[in-house]
């Protein structure tokens, strides 16, 4: 099939995954619109990146330029920027939702101050700031998520048009478009597939991200009372389903696809009513995931377990780049500075003995104490603990909701043994903030504000609906 007629047909296939998940009664504000372009940004490249590959350029070269990845993007700037301050717009409208939301995750709070201070003794304190404001970011986007007047509906319209947008992008680079959804190693000239993304790992973890997505949407629907609507959500995730399964057999990703499985079994037990009506249970279970994760990868009982999924003991080469870093680890306390380890003479170093370049010690929880030292991994141990409370206590409110965040939860703990996604523009990062950050009873799903609660006071039930239906963000 010629490219151009793939593009049609692809093109025609994304509508009808979003008519197929049209749903007349949730509202959403658009202001949603404003977290989905930057989590598709996230999931995928960066506009300059973007701008480069489709200008001709590699994706390597668009990811391997020391000095682009120390001064960054004019175009990316701007971009981030504009996004920061319309989503910033947002939360000012929505401030009494969000200082309670803040009020409630002090331990987040505290930590992303921590983040802020750390900027002082970087060695480049002017990267390390505009990094930091990528990182708030994040959390503006899942606050907006969050206040949302309709919270669940907006869970699931963010996740689900992120992924009808970059998975079905990602299956036609991949078939039609080698240029821009395939790499080539150097000297063996063998390809790995990226899709939207930048690297085979960045495309496992799209998949593994949105694939949960899809698997919770598709839970979620068979317990659906209304057929015609559940026929038509199960076509639509079924197919993202597929599309899922195969990127990740054709990303490769060892770490994302056992992820995906182990999270994924995760959200299957907890959708049975036996499970769910047992905390006990569910907490043996994520002991256990995590458990596992930690002797395959650590301990010598599971170097079989590696071999047979293709990975040498030494974590294809991981544990020699975690033995380099730490030698050239600064402060033990308070480490090198947000994200600031890897730039200047240190970056220089590790790019002069590995050729590909590494820009991460493929270990999420070594990558934070490398930049925020011991003080930094207390003050997330704390965000750790906090974080499940609140999905334990999100699991008991809501099942349906709940068990998404205990997925996304444990992905994200289990994901950085082994690669580095606790930073600013990842998906399991800001999924990680969407899971674990506490929203406090009074703005449960279309919860009326104060003014709607004293509006009702004086006006009649007409006008009190009208009200309720309107939202200026």
């Amino acid at each position: 099939m010629p490219a151009g007629i793939a593009t049609l047909v692809f093109a025609a296939g994304i509508l009808g995954l979003f008519l197929l998940d049209r749903d007349p009664k949730s509202h959403t504000s658009k202001a949603l619109w404003i977290a989905v372009i930057w989590l598709s940004i996230a999931g995928s490249r960066s506009v300059g990146q973007w701008i480069g590959t489709l200008h001709g350029a590699s994706i390597t070269d668009t990811t391997s330029d020391a000095s682009a990845y120390t001064e960054g993007s004019p175009t990316d700037r701007l971009v981030y920027s504009g996004l920061l301050l319309a989503g910033l717009i947002v939360l000012v409208r929505r401030r009494q939702e969000v200082l309670g939301i803040l009020r409630a995750n002090w331990p987040l709070v505290a930590f992303f101050l921590y983040c802020a201070v750390s900027v002082a003794w970087s060695d480049y304190p002017d990267v390390a700031f505009k990094r930091w404001i990528k990182a708030l970011g994040d959390v503006v986007m899942v606050l907006i998520i969050l206040t949302d007047r309709d919270r669940y509906a907006a869970i699931k319209r963010a996740l689900a048009w992120t992924a009808f947008l970059l998975i079905p992008i990602s299956v036609l680079f991949i078939k039609f478009y080698p240029d821009l959804g395939r790499g080539y190693h150097p000297w063996i000239w063998t390809p790995y597939y990226t899709g939207v993304a930048t690297n085979k790992n960045e495309l496992g973890r799209l998949c593994l991200i949105l694939g949960l997505g899809v698997v919770w949407r598709i839970v979620t629907a068979l317990r659906s009372e209304q057929r015609a609507a559940r026929n038509m959500h199960l076509l639509a995730f079924g197919a993202c389903l597929a599309m899922v399964s195969w990127l990740l057999w054709m990303a490769g990703s060892m770490t994302s696809m056992s992820c995906f499985f182990m999270a994924g079994a995760l959200m299957l037990a907890t959708s049975l009513r036996m499970v769910a009506r047992k905390p006990w249970v569910v907490h043996v279970m994520v002991f256990a995931i995590l458990a596992a994760s930690v002797t395959t990868l650590f301990l010598d009982m599971g170097s079989g377990v590696l071999q047979t999924m293709g990975r040498d003991p030494t974590l294809t080469g991981r544990t020699d780049i975690w033995k380099l870093v730490l030698g050239m680890a600064g402060n033990p306390v308070f480490g090198t500075g947000f994200e600031s380890f890897w730039l200047g003479k240190r970056l220089e170093k590790m790019w002069s003995i590995y050729w590909w370049h590494p820009r991460e010690a493929h270990n999420g929880y070594l990558e934070m104490f490398l930049s925020l030292g011991w003080l930094g991994i207390v003050m997330f141990g704390i965000v750790l603990v906090t974080g499940y409370r609140t999905v334990v206590s999100a699991f008991r409110r809501n099942a349906e909701e709940g068990k998404l965040r205990l997925a996304y939860f444990t992905v994200a703990v289990a994901y950085n043994f082994a690669e580095s996604a606790f930073g600013s523009l990842n998906l399991i990062w800001i999924c990680f903030l969407l899971a674990t950050i506490s929203v406090p009873g009074g703005w449960i799903k279309n919860k009326p504000r104060k003014a709607v609660a004293a509006v009702t006071k004086l006006a009649p039930p007409v006008v009190f609906h009208a009200w309720s239906e309107f939202d200026p963000a």
